[in-house]
């Protein structure tokens, strides 16, 4: 894929100083961050361990890497969260082994600290920085509602910075000149391996079943920032209910316990003809594979600059409708327009009536976008690969 790099704006990115060191790049040792807990921990919780895994499939594959390591940064051990490093075989060490093994640390999960890495820099390693969220608009709000901060910037002597294709119009430059490196928009990673391995354990088919007339709807946004809410979700499905009562049978508003009480939040919610229908309800946090097996027939999502989420692609690859407002998935699901809950409205209609009609066509739409994610895909190797080679030239 095409990868492009942020425009320098005027401003140097600063000079790293180190001893060079002879490094075969035909034999590199690449390390990826990972944050161990030693509480409660799950591969579902957010998608930043998921993007770990991915990475890690797609370094291992790559002909000039020797070898692969996770890079425990966190008070956990690898024996107490096997349930986390499931389905991977690569090695976990620590920091300190890190420091005389590697050649390159990508920090992900794990933040690094700052004295380490001008230590592991000064013995000649490069650090790469992975930022995979909306962290502009994140900090934003820590610093607007007095939240804790994120400790996002550091001194840390990053070489390069990756990024998405979906923050790069938000959060681009403000990586830029708060770690005063450059920044390079790489390839989402994703594969249906670990949906369709968590859907296998609980003895269920991750897959749509046509037939039902009547829909039940899911929206699932997280509700933890601005960037992913419910609230739009719910004026769509209100919008196609509305329209035609007779093919919506339920709306389930996911991961909304938390604003139950929120006396704003129940004031909108009562305007919806779905909740004062008494079928628009508000539920906790479930797995996707139990939600669209036993709950649910179509998704409905929304974003705000964070056009490229694991809901999608999950939903997608199991042949789910999905209504969305992403300009990133090539054409699949059903589209609408930002913030314009009339068109999604219609596009939950399109999506009800066209949908089993066109279920064959849709899957293969599906799976050919999603070959582009996948980090077996030998182009996403290319890139990456040659990113990090690139620090060696």
């Amino acid at each position: 894929m095409s990868k492009p790099r942020i425009a320098n704006s005027g401003r140097k990115a600063k000079a790293i100083d180190q001893t060079v060191r002879a490094v075969d790049t035909r034999a590199l040792r690449v390390g990826v961050t990972i944050l161990l807990q030693d509480n409660a921990q799950s591969l579902w919780a957010n998608g930043i361990i998921q993007n770990g895994h991915f990475l890690l499939t797609l370094l291992e594959r790559s002909p000039n890497i020797a070898k692969v390591f996770l890079v425990n940064g966190g008070p956990g051990t690898p024996e107490g969260r096997a349930d986390v490093l499931a389905g991977t075989s690569v090695p976990v060490i620590t920091m300190a082994e890190a420091m005389d093994t590697l050649d390159v640390i990508i920090e992900l999960s794990a933040q690094l600290n700052p004295e380490w890495g001008r230590e592991f820099v000064s013995k000649g390693g490069k650090i790469i920085g992975m930022r995979v969220a909306s962290d502009f608009i994140l900090d934003m709000e820590r610093m607007a509602f007095d939240l804790p901060p994120a400790s996002l910037f550091s001194k840390t002597p990053y070489h390069k910075i990756w990024t998405l294709p979906a923050f790069q119009k938000t959060c681009a430059s403000y990586y830029q000149f708060g770690f005063e490196a450059p920044v390079e928009v790489m390839q989402h990673l994703w594969s249906p391996e670990l949906i369709d391995r968590g859907a296998a354990a609980q003895g269920v088919a991750f897959e749509y079943r046509p037939g039902r007339k009547r829909w039940r709807l899911a929206v699932l946004e997280p509700n933890l920032s601005t960037v992913k809410t419910s609230q739009v979700p719910m004026l769509v499905c209100d919008e196609a209910y509305r329209r035609n009562s007779k093919l919506v049978e339920h709306m389930y508003v996911f991961n909304t316990l938390a604003m139950k009480e929120h006396g704003a939040f129940v004031t909108f919610a009562r305007c919806l003809d779905l909740v004062k229908h008494g079928i628009g309800t508000f539920e906790g946090r479930l797995p996707l594979f139990q939600i669209m097996t036993q709950l649910a027939d179509g998704i409905v999502s929304h974003h705000w600059e964070n056009a490229q989420n694991y809901l999608y692609y999950e939903a997608l690859h199991g042949g789910f409708p999905l209504i969305h407002n992403s300009d990133m998935l090539d054409g699949c699901g059903y589209y609408y327009p930002s913030f314009d809950p009339e068109q999604g409205g219609l596009a939950l209609l399109q999506a009800i009536a066209e949908h089993d009609l066109n279920l064959g066509s849709y899957k293969a739409d599906a799976q050919k976008f999603l070959w582009k994610l996948n980090p077996t895909n030998p182009a996403n190797v290319q890139a990456y690969e040659a990113s990090i080679l690139e620090l060696f030239a």
